[in-house]
C-alpha cells in the first residue's frame, strides 16, 4: 500500500459505507450487522416518495427524529487519512463518495463529488428551490412541537424507525417557493439514477487519475462499479481495501482484506519508503 501511494499522484479515491461505520453510522450491506441483515426494512425509493403523500410524511418524520443524532457524526480515522492525501501529500484528485453523511467535507477535503448527493441539502422537486437540512429541521420543528419521539437505532441515511400511530400526525411543508413543490434530501434514493453532469464530471476525473484507490465498499450498486469498469478500459492500477469480497475483486491489482482504519492511515508514512527503510 506505501509503494502505490508513494508511486501514485493523481489518485481517485472512491469510498463507501464501509468508513463511515467507522464513525458509528450503520450500513445496509455488511454480513451479520448490516441493516439486511438485521430488519426487513428497506430505504425509501423514489417512486414511492413521488407519488405518495403518507409516504413522504412517514420519511420526513422517520428523518427528522434521526437528525439530531446523524448530524452529529464526526469524521473517522480513514476520513482524516484521505484528507491529508488530498491536501498534505498532494496525491489525491478527487474524493468520490457513496456515502450521503458529509464527513468527508467535516474532516477537511476539498476535492470531494458525493454520487448519491449529501443529506445536508433539501431540494424541490417542482422548481430550484434548496434550503440548508438544519434550517429545514428548524421548520419542522416549528411545525411539530409535539413531537417528542427518540429512536436509538439509526439507519445509514439518517432515519429511525415510527409507527404510524407516531407518524399519522407530522406536517411537512410543501416548498417555501413555490408553493406546490414536494421537498426532499437531495440524495439520490433507491430508483432513481444519478445525475447525467454528476456522472461525467466522475467520468473526466477518472480521466484525468493515474489510479483507483477503493475503501469500504462492496460497490454492489452499479453508480460506483461503473468507476471501476472505466478504471479497467483506462489500464488503471485498482487498490482496494474492505472487510469481505467486492465487485470489483477480479479487477484488482492488490486487494486488501480489512478495516479501512488499520491500513491507510499507518500508509501515509512515506519517508519511510523515500529513506530506503522499506522493502
Amino acid at each position: 500500500m506505501q509503494k502505490f501511494l508513494l508511486w501514485h499522484n493523481k489518485i481517485v479515491v472512491v469510498t463507501g459505507a464501509g468508513i463511515s461505520t467507522e464513525s458509528g453510522i450503520p450500513d445496509y450491506r455488511s454480513e451479520g450487522v448490516g441493516l439486511y441483515a438485521r430488519s426487513n426494512s428497506r430505504p425509501m425509493k423514489i417512486q414511492d416518495f413521488i407519488k405518495s403523500e403518507d409516504s413522504r410524511k412517514r420519511y420526513w418524520a422517520r428523518n427528522y427524529v434521526g437528525w439530531p443524532r446523524f448530524s452529529a457524526f464526526q469524521p473517522s480515522a480513514t476520513h482524516y487519512a484521505v484528507r491529508d492525501l488530498e491536501l498534505k501529500h498532494n496525491k489525491v484528485t478527487c474524493v468520490v463518495t457513496q456515502n450521503v453523511d458529509r464527513l468527508h467535507s467535516k474532516a477537511g477535503s476539498k476535492k470531494v463529488i458525493e454520487i448519491h448527493g449529501s443529506s445536508y441539502e433539501v431540494m424541490c422537486l417542482s422548481c430550484d428551490f434548496r434550503i440548508d437540512r438544519q434550517d429545514f429541521q428548524e421548520i419542522l420543528t416549528s411545525l411539530n412541537p409535539t413531537m417528542t419521539e427518540t429512536s436509538d437505532c439509526i439507519r445509514p441515511d439518517g432515519d429511525v424507525d415510527l409507527s404510524e400511530e407516531q407518524y399519522q400526525s407530522f406536517k411537512v411543508p410543501p416548498c417555501m417557493k413555490c408553493g406546490i413543490g414536494a421537498l426532499k434530501p437531495d440524495i439520490v434514493f433507491f430508483g432513481d439514477n444519478v445525475p447525467k453532469l454528476r456522472v461525467e464530471k466522475i467520468r473526466q476525473q477518472v480521466n484525468n487519475s493515474d489510479s483507483l484507490l477503493v475503501l469500504g465498499t462492496s460497490l454492489t450498486v452499479f453508480s460506483g462499479y461503473r468507476i471501476i469498469l472505466q478504471a479497467v478500459e483506462l489500464k488503471r492500477p485498482i487498490v482496494i481495501v474492505n472487510i469481505g469480497e467486492t465487485r470489483a475483486d477480479p479487477h484488482a491489482t492488490i486487494k486488501i482484506d480489512s478495516m479501512c482504519g488499520d491500513i491507510l492511515p499507518s500508509a501515509l508514512k512515506f519517508d519511510v519508503l523515500e529513506n530506503g527503510k522499506s522493502s
